[in-house]
Protein backbone atom coordinates (compact mmCIF):
# COMPACT_ATOMS: atom_id res chain seq x y z
CA UNK A 1 0.00 0.00 0.00
CA UNK A 2 1.28 3.56 -0.97
CA UNK A 3 2.62 5.44 1.90
CA UNK A 4 0.16 8.28 2.90
CA UNK A 5 1.26 11.70 2.25
CA UNK A 6 -1.14 13.74 4.55
CA UNK A 7 -1.12 13.51 8.43
CA UNK A 8 -4.56 15.02 9.92
CA UNK A 9 -4.19 16.30 13.54
CA UNK A 10 -7.28 16.66 15.39
CA UNK A 11 -7.01 17.73 18.93
CA UNK A 12 -9.60 18.60 22.03
CA UNK A 13 -8.73 21.05 24.62
CA UNK A 14 -10.71 22.34 27.15
CA UNK A 15 -9.34 25.66 28.59
CA UNK A 16 -10.17 27.20 32.29
CA UNK A 17 -11.14 30.55 32.55
CA UNK A 18 -8.67 32.72 30.27
CA UNK A 19 -8.04 35.46 27.42
CA UNK A 20 -5.58 34.00 25.26
CA UNK A 21 -6.63 35.83 22.03
CA UNK A 22 -7.34 39.32 21.55
CA UNK A 23 -8.61 41.43 18.78
CA UNK A 24 -7.26 45.67 18.36
CA UNK A 25 -10.22 46.42 20.79
CA UNK A 26 -8.68 44.16 23.46
CA UNK A 27 -12.25 41.51 23.07
CA UNK A 28 -11.74 38.11 23.08
CA UNK A 29 -11.74 37.10 19.09
CA UNK A 30 -14.57 35.21 18.31
CA UNK A 31 -16.21 33.53 15.48
CA UNK A 32 -20.01 32.43 14.46
CA UNK A 33 -20.56 28.78 13.26
CA UNK A 34 -23.25 26.91 13.31
CA UNK A 35 -25.10 30.51 14.03
CA UNK A 36 -23.97 30.82 17.29
CA UNK A 37 -20.85 32.81 19.03
CA UNK A 38 -17.91 30.94 19.18
CA UNK A 39 -14.64 31.87 21.24
CA UNK A 40 -11.41 31.73 18.91
CA UNK A 41 -7.39 31.64 19.35
CA UNK A 42 -6.39 32.23 15.61
CA UNK A 43 -4.26 30.05 13.76
CA UNK A 44 -1.38 32.76 13.84
CA UNK A 45 -1.55 32.94 17.66
CA UNK A 46 -1.68 29.31 17.44
CA UNK A 47 2.11 29.08 15.33
CA UNK A 48 3.41 31.77 17.20
CA UNK A 49 3.10 29.88 20.80
CA UNK A 50 4.68 26.98 18.92
CA UNK A 51 7.97 28.39 17.12
CA UNK A 52 8.57 30.13 20.33
CA UNK A 53 7.94 27.20 22.96
CA UNK A 54 10.75 25.40 24.95
CA UNK A 55 9.59 22.78 23.32
CA UNK A 56 10.41 23.95 19.75
CA UNK A 57 14.06 25.46 20.94
CA UNK A 58 14.71 21.89 22.37
CA UNK A 59 13.64 19.36 19.88
CA UNK A 60 13.42 21.44 16.51
CA UNK A 61 16.15 24.18 17.06
CA UNK A 62 16.21 27.63 16.85
CA UNK A 63 13.34 29.04 15.07
CA UNK A 64 13.31 31.87 12.39
CA UNK A 65 13.96 35.43 13.02
CA UNK A 66 10.70 37.62 12.09
CA UNK A 67 11.05 40.99 11.55
CA UNK A 68 10.73 43.73 8.63
CA UNK A 69 13.52 46.19 10.45
CA UNK A 70 16.36 45.06 8.00
CA UNK A 71 18.92 46.87 9.80
CA UNK A 72 18.46 45.48 13.33
CA UNK A 73 18.29 42.24 11.13
CA UNK A 74 22.10 42.62 9.81
CA UNK A 75 23.35 43.52 13.25
CA UNK A 76 21.83 40.43 14.92
CA UNK A 77 23.06 38.14 11.83
CA UNK A 78 26.27 39.71 11.74
CA UNK A 79 27.10 38.80 15.21
CA UNK A 80 25.83 35.49 14.38
CA UNK A 81 28.21 34.60 12.02
CA UNK A 82 30.97 36.91 12.85
CA UNK A 83 33.46 33.39 13.09
CA UNK A 84 32.26 32.56 9.84
CA UNK A 85 32.21 35.80 7.73
CA UNK A 86 32.69 39.89 8.01
CA UNK A 87 29.48 42.33 8.37
CA UNK A 88 30.47 43.36 4.84
CA UNK A 89 29.87 39.89 3.28
CA UNK A 90 26.35 39.60 5.77
CA UNK A 91 24.95 43.13 4.71
CA UNK A 92 25.82 41.96 1.00
CA UNK A 93 23.89 38.82 1.11
CA UNK A 94 20.38 40.31 3.17
CA UNK A 95 20.82 42.88 0.17
CA UNK A 96 20.91 40.20 -2.01
CA UNK A 97 18.19 37.95 -0.33
CA UNK A 98 15.75 41.29 0.28
CA UNK A 99 16.21 43.38 -2.77
CA UNK A 100 17.38 46.10 -0.73
CA UNK A 101 20.06 48.11 -1.45
CA UNK A 102 22.25 50.13 1.21
CA UNK A 103 21.12 48.63 4.41
CA UNK A 104 21.47 51.20 6.96
CA UNK A 105 19.79 51.89 10.46
CA UNK A 106 16.33 52.39 9.67
CA UNK A 107 15.60 50.51 6.69
CA UNK A 108 12.81 48.23 6.54
CA UNK A 109 11.63 45.97 4.42
CA UNK A 110 8.15 45.30 2.76
CA UNK A 111 6.47 43.42 5.05
CA UNK A 112 7.62 41.15 8.30
CA UNK A 113 9.12 38.31 7.18
CA UNK A 114 10.70 35.32 8.78
CA UNK A 115 15.06 34.67 8.06
CA UNK A 116 17.08 32.12 9.13
CA UNK A 117 20.91 32.07 9.95
CA UNK A 118 22.05 29.17 8.38
CA UNK A 119 20.33 30.65 4.78
CA UNK A 120 22.33 33.73 5.60
CA UNK A 121 25.54 32.15 5.50
CA UNK A 122 24.69 29.65 2.54
CA UNK A 123 24.72 33.07 0.66
CA UNK A 124 27.56 34.44 1.92
CA UNK A 125 29.42 31.39 1.02
CA UNK A 126 27.86 31.62 -2.32
CA UNK A 127 29.13 35.25 -2.50
CA UNK A 128 32.81 34.39 -2.52
CA UNK A 129 35.44 37.02 -3.57
CA UNK A 130 34.31 40.34 -4.45
CA UNK A 131 33.17 40.49 -7.86
CA UNK A 132 30.81 37.75 -7.74
CA UNK A 133 27.87 37.67 -11.13
CA UNK A 134 25.06 38.14 -8.92
CA UNK A 135 22.81 36.63 -11.68
CA UNK A 136 24.19 33.82 -12.75
CA UNK A 137 24.71 32.65 -8.89
CA UNK A 138 20.80 33.43 -9.15
CA UNK A 139 20.57 31.20 -11.98
CA UNK A 140 22.63 28.49 -10.44
CA UNK A 141 20.15 28.59 -6.83
CA UNK A 142 16.83 28.37 -9.33
CA UNK A 143 18.44 25.43 -11.49
CA UNK A 144 19.65 23.13 -8.01
CA UNK A 145 17.67 24.26 -5.21
CA UNK A 146 18.08 21.58 -2.60
CA UNK A 147 20.91 23.22 -0.84
CA UNK A 148 19.18 26.18 -0.39
CA UNK A 149 16.48 24.23 0.68
CA UNK A 150 19.20 22.27 3.23
CA UNK A 151 20.23 25.77 4.62
CA UNK A 152 16.23 27.30 4.98
CA UNK A 153 15.27 23.63 6.31
CA UNK A 154 17.60 24.73 9.89
CA UNK A 155 14.78 26.92 10.58
CA UNK A 156 12.07 24.50 11.23
CA UNK A 157 9.19 26.85 11.32
CA UNK A 158 9.91 28.31 8.03
CA UNK A 159 9.61 24.53 6.45
CA UNK A 160 6.45 23.81 8.31
CA UNK A 161 4.59 27.96 7.63
CA UNK A 162 6.52 28.37 4.42
CA UNK A 163 7.57 31.67 3.04
CA UNK A 164 6.52 34.48 0.85
CA UNK A 165 8.18 37.62 -0.68
CA UNK A 166 7.46 40.06 -3.12
CA UNK A 167 10.77 41.18 -4.11
CA UNK A 168 14.72 40.40 -4.08
CA UNK A 169 15.80 36.46 -4.44
CA UNK A 170 13.14 35.49 -1.52
CA UNK A 171 10.42 36.12 -4.26
CA UNK A 172 11.78 33.72 -6.90
CA UNK A 173 12.41 30.94 -4.15
CA UNK A 174 9.44 31.03 -1.85
CA UNK A 175 8.65 28.26 0.50
CA UNK A 176 5.16 26.95 0.29
CA UNK A 177 4.08 25.63 3.79
CA UNK A 178 3.90 22.24 4.53
CA UNK A 179 1.49 22.91 7.30
CA UNK A 180 -1.59 24.29 7.52
CA UNK A 181 -3.51 24.78 10.76
CA UNK A 182 -6.86 25.82 11.80
CA UNK A 183 -8.21 28.78 13.87
CA UNK A 184 -9.24 26.76 17.16
CA UNK A 185 -12.84 27.62 18.18
CA UNK A 186 -14.54 25.90 21.14
CA UNK A 187 -17.03 23.27 19.97
CA UNK A 188 -20.14 24.92 21.98
CA UNK A 189 -21.90 28.38 22.21
CA UNK A 190 -20.35 30.82 24.50
CA UNK A 191 -22.27 33.33 25.29
CA UNK A 192 -22.59 35.58 26.99
CA UNK A 193 -19.02 35.92 27.87
CA UNK A 194 -17.88 37.23 31.03
CA UNK A 195 -15.89 40.52 31.66
CA UNK A 196 -13.68 40.55 34.63
CA UNK A 197 -14.16 43.97 36.51
CA UNK A 198 -10.62 44.77 38.07
CA UNK A 199 -8.81 47.02 40.49
CA UNK A 200 -5.27 47.43 41.33
CA UNK A 201 -4.24 48.93 44.83
CA UNK A 202 -1.86 51.71 45.21
CA UNK A 203 0.06 50.47 48.20
CA UNK A 204 1.56 54.07 49.06
CA UNK A 205 -2.10 55.69 48.77
CA UNK A 206 -3.68 53.22 51.18
CA UNK A 207 -0.49 53.87 53.62
CA UNK A 208 -1.84 57.75 53.35
CA UNK A 209 -4.80 56.53 54.68
CA UNK A 210 -6.42 57.28 51.53
CA UNK A 211 -9.58 55.16 49.89
CA UNK A 212 -10.24 53.94 46.03
CA UNK A 213 -8.10 51.92 43.82
CA UNK A 214 -5.17 53.27 41.55
CA UNK A 215 -6.56 51.62 38.70
CA UNK A 216 -9.71 50.30 37.28
CA UNK A 217 -10.01 48.21 34.51
CA UNK A 218 -12.45 45.65 32.48
CA UNK A 219 -11.11 42.33 30.64
CA UNK A 220 -13.40 39.86 28.59
CA UNK A 221 -13.02 35.99 29.84
CA UNK A 222 -14.07 32.73 28.94
CA UNK A 223 -13.89 28.79 29.61
CA UNK A 224 -14.64 26.08 26.71
CA UNK A 225 -13.16 23.38 24.93
CA UNK A 226 -11.92 24.22 21.85
CA UNK A 227 -11.05 22.14 18.55
CA UNK A 228 -7.89 22.40 17.41
CA UNK A 229 -7.06 21.24 13.46
CA UNK A 230 -3.23 21.10 11.73
CA UNK A 231 -2.91 19.16 8.56
CA UNK A 232 0.66 18.49 7.50
CA UNK A 233 2.03 17.79 3.86
CA UNK A 234 5.01 15.33 4.50
CA UNK A 235 6.23 15.68 0.66
CA UNK A 236 6.12 19.30 1.23
CA UNK A 237 7.95 18.94 4.04
CA UNK A 238 11.04 17.02 2.72
CA UNK A 239 10.94 19.32 -0.34
CA UNK A 240 11.39 22.44 2.38
CA UNK A 241 14.18 20.63 4.30
CA UNK A 242 16.38 19.73 1.24
CA UNK A 243 15.77 15.89 1.58
CA UNK A 244 14.59 15.45 -1.75
CA UNK A 245 14.49 17.98 -5.02
CA UNK A 246 10.84 18.92 -5.71
CA UNK A 247 7.03 17.47 -5.29
CA UNK A 248 7.77 15.10 -8.22
CA UNK A 249 11.06 13.74 -6.64
CA UNK A 250 10.37 10.05 -5.12
CA UNK A 251 10.82 10.33 -1.34
CA UNK A 252 13.48 7.80 0.25
CA UNK A 253 12.89 6.08 3.50
CA UNK A 254 15.30 7.92 5.36
CA UNK A 255 13.57 11.62 4.42
CA UNK A 256 10.26 10.35 5.35
CA UNK A 257 11.53 9.13 8.62
CA UNK A 258 13.25 12.21 8.93
CA UNK A 259 9.39 14.22 8.28
CA UNK A 260 7.56 11.87 10.44
CA UNK A 261 9.96 12.87 13.61
CA UNK A 262 9.10 16.64 13.02
CA UNK A 263 5.46 15.35 12.60
CA UNK A 264 5.68 13.73 16.24
CA UNK A 265 6.94 16.81 17.89
CA UNK A 266 3.96 18.93 15.79
CA UNK A 267 1.34 16.69 17.47
CA UNK A 268 3.06 17.77 20.68
CA UNK A 269 3.22 20.54 20.53
CA UNK A 270 -0.61 20.98 19.13
CA UNK A 271 -1.59 18.96 21.69
CA UNK A 272 0.78 21.28 24.91
CA UNK A 273 1.39 24.29 23.66
CA UNK A 274 -0.74 27.49 24.94
CA UNK A 275 -0.41 30.87 24.05
CA UNK A 276 0.79 33.21 26.26
CA UNK A 277 -1.79 36.44 26.46
CA UNK A 278 -2.99 37.04 30.00
CA UNK A 279 -1.75 33.82 31.59
CA UNK A 280 0.01 35.42 34.10
CA UNK A 281 -3.95 36.92 35.54
CA UNK A 282 -5.45 33.40 34.52
CA UNK A 283 -3.07 30.38 34.26
CA UNK A 284 -4.97 28.16 31.75
CA UNK A 285 -1.81 26.05 31.36
CA UNK A 286 -4.32 22.89 30.45
CA UNK A 287 -3.37 19.75 28.32
CA UNK A 288 -5.49 18.08 25.65
CA UNK A 289 -7.91 15.77 26.85
CA UNK A 290 -8.23 13.65 23.26
CA UNK A 291 -6.65 14.01 19.88
CA UNK A 292 -6.75 12.16 17.01
CA UNK A 293 -4.01 11.90 14.32
CA UNK A 294 -4.64 9.95 10.92
CA UNK A 295 -2.36 9.34 8.00
CA UNK A 296 -4.37 9.76 4.93
CA UNK A 297 -4.44 11.36 0.96
CA UNK A 298 -5.86 14.36 2.00
CA UNK A 299 -6.12 17.04 4.68
CA UNK A 300 -9.39 17.18 6.04
CA UNK A 301 -10.82 18.83 9.24
CA UNK A 302 -13.48 17.47 11.13
CA UNK A 303 -15.00 20.86 12.40
CA UNK A 304 -18.41 20.28 11.32
CA UNK A 305 -18.84 17.68 14.08
CA UNK A 306 -19.28 20.69 15.73
CA UNK A 307 -21.47 22.64 13.51
CA UNK A 308 -24.40 21.91 15.97
CA UNK A 309 -23.12 23.27 19.18
CA UNK A 310 -22.38 20.53 21.62
CA UNK A 311 -24.77 20.61 24.61
CA UNK A 312 -24.03 20.43 28.41
CA UNK A 313 -23.54 16.49 29.12
CA UNK A 314 -26.20 15.95 31.63
CA UNK A 315 -24.06 15.72 34.64
CA UNK A 316 -21.84 19.08 33.98
CA UNK A 317 -19.30 19.98 31.26
CA UNK A 318 -18.71 20.28 27.56
CA UNK A 319 -15.66 17.67 27.81
CA UNK A 320 -17.18 14.43 27.59
CA UNK A 321 -19.65 15.24 24.41
CA UNK A 322 -17.14 16.82 22.63
CA UNK A 323 -14.59 13.71 22.56
CA UNK A 324 -17.60 11.62 22.16
CA UNK A 325 -18.80 13.86 18.85
CA UNK A 326 -15.60 13.93 17.62
CA UNK A 327 -14.83 10.14 17.42
CA UNK A 328 -18.42 9.78 16.34
CA UNK A 329 -18.23 12.14 13.13
CA UNK A 330 -14.76 10.77 12.49
CA UNK A 331 -16.45 7.29 11.82
CA UNK A 332 -19.66 8.33 10.55
CA UNK A 333 -17.12 10.36 7.73
CA UNK A 334 -14.97 7.85 7.58
CA UNK A 335 -17.60 5.50 6.02
CA UNK A 336 -19.79 7.67 4.17
CA UNK A 337 -16.81 8.60 1.94
CA UNK A 338 -15.24 5.41 2.39
CA UNK A 339 -11.88 7.66 3.40
CA UNK A 340 -8.95 5.09 3.31
CA UNK A 341 -6.95 6.49 6.26
CA UNK A 342 -4.93 4.72 9.40
CA UNK A 343 -5.74 6.42 12.32
CA UNK A 344 -5.63 5.80 15.83
CA UNK A 345 -6.33 8.32 19.26
CA UNK A 346 -5.20 9.30 22.33
CA UNK A 347 -7.53 9.90 25.30
CA UNK A 348 -6.96 10.85 28.88
CA UNK A 349 -10.70 9.67 29.75
CA UNK A 350 -10.44 5.73 29.28
CA UNK A 351 -12.65 3.74 27.18
CA UNK A 352 -12.67 5.28 23.98
CA UNK A 353 -12.73 3.16 21.22
CA UNK A 354 -11.40 4.58 17.38
CA UNK A 355 -9.77 2.24 15.08
CA UNK A 356 -9.22 0.40 18.63
CA UNK A 357 -8.58 1.20 21.76
CA UNK A 358 -7.29 4.53 22.49
CA UNK A 359 -3.49 4.96 23.56
CA UNK A 360 -3.23 5.98 27.31
CA UNK A 361 -0.17 8.08 26.59
CA UNK A 362 0.59 11.33 24.36
CA UNK A 363 4.43 9.81 24.04
CA UNK A 364 2.25 6.30 22.70
CA UNK A 365 0.60 8.29 19.93
CA UNK A 366 3.46 9.97 18.99
CA UNK A 367 5.69 7.24 18.54
CA UNK A 368 3.19 5.81 16.57
CA UNK A 369 3.41 8.95 14.42
CA UNK A 370 7.33 8.26 14.25
CA UNK A 371 6.78 4.91 12.95
CA UNK A 372 4.48 5.59 10.37
CA UNK A 373 1.73 4.69 11.72
CA UNK A 374 2.88 1.14 12.96
CA UNK A 375 2.24 0.35 16.42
Amino acid sequence: MPAKNFINFHVLISHSPSCLNRDDMNMQKTAVFGGVNRVRVSSQSLKRAMRTSDYHLSHLGVSSVRTRNLARLRASFTEALKDRFDADRVAQALEWISGKEGIVDGMTGDAVAPWCVEEVAYFCGLLGEEGQDIKKLEKQIEKEAKPFRSAIGTAKDIALSGRMATSGLMSSLPVDGAMAVAHAITTHAVEPQDVDWFTAVDDLTVDAGETGAGHLDTQQFSSGVFYRYASLNLKQLQVNLGLVADMKSEETADSRAKALDIARHVFHMLATVVPSAKQQSFAAHNLADFAIASFGDQPISLANAFEEPVKRDRNGGFLKPSVATLADYWSRIHVAYGLDENARAFSVQPGIELNGPAAASLSQLESWIAKDGQV
